[in-house]
């Protein structure tokens, strides 16, 4: 009779033994917090990691822009003077001639062609009887290529061929419009008024002076402010002057 609650307490025991077991058990999850923590400084370590490869991108370096240009001849000269236009003597000899008004990437290989010039070498460190020469072929160009090529093919006062650049260019374009204005041509008309030449479309774009959405709004405005008002009352007679 009595081993009956002994068994029972045995058992109790062994019931309370898995609890106890239970209990030292939680500290996993702390330990699982902390892997998370871990996975916390590995993102700082991403985080760094990309801070780090903007700071190399930020770098004078790394920024992808050309190194400036060191020359190794001691005659090199940073800025050309052709065809009274200053040209930047670190830039190849194509397309530093572009910067010339009337001279394209065209007639700049052209010209180089011409005068037997490398058009990949620095125009800086040409001496200056070479630069004479380019001045020279580009002032001669009428004569040595088509005349599809020339920005004045048939000039109406010399009756010749003619290619204009630097200030020559500016000053023989506003003698044209000029002239234009004088005669009264359609150009001319439409040089004056500020409007297109060239017979592009001008109802949306090209417009000048006021817009005329303005001028309806400020009408219909007036028109509603004209009804609101009152009508003016008729004046009253003036009185008869009394006879003596």
């Amino acid at each position: 009779m009595n081993s009956a609650p002994k068994e029972s307490k045995e058992a109790e025991t062994k019931a309370a033994a898995p609890a106890e077991a239970a209990g030292p058990e939680a500290p996993p999850e702390k330990g699982a917090k902390k892997e998370k923590g871990g996975k916390g400084k590995e993102s700082k370590d991403a985080k760094e990691g990309k801070e780090g490869k903007k700071a190399k991108a930020a770098a004078p370096g790394a920024t992808g822009k050309a190194a400036k240009y060191v020359p190794d001849n001691p005659n090199f000269r940073y800025i050309v003077r052709v065809s009274n236009t200053d040209l930047d003597g670190t830039r190849p000899v194509a397309l530093a001639l572009t910067g010339v008004r009337g001279v394209g990437a065209r007639l700049a290989l052209v010209a180089c062609e011409l005068a037997s010039v490398p058009a990949t070498e620095r125009i800086g460190n040409l001496p200056e009887p070479t630069v004479e020469s380019i001045e020279s072929v580009l002032a001669a160009l009428p004569s040595k290529v088509p005349p599809w090529m020339i920005n004045h093919p048939h000039e109406p006062v010399l009756g010749e061929s003619i290619h204009y650049v630097g200030a020559d260019l500016d000053t023989r374009r506003r003698d044209d419009v000029n002239q234009m204005k004088m005669i009264r041509s359609y150009r001319g008309v439409r040089h004056e008024r500020g409007q297109k030449v060239r017979g592009q479309r001008t109802r949306s774009n090209g417009r000048t002076g006021m817009a005329a959405g303005v001028l309806k709004k400020a009408a219909k405005e007036a028109a509603a402010a004209a009804g609101k008002e009152p009508a003016p009352a008729p004046a009253a007679p003036a009185p008869a002057a009394k006879k003596e």
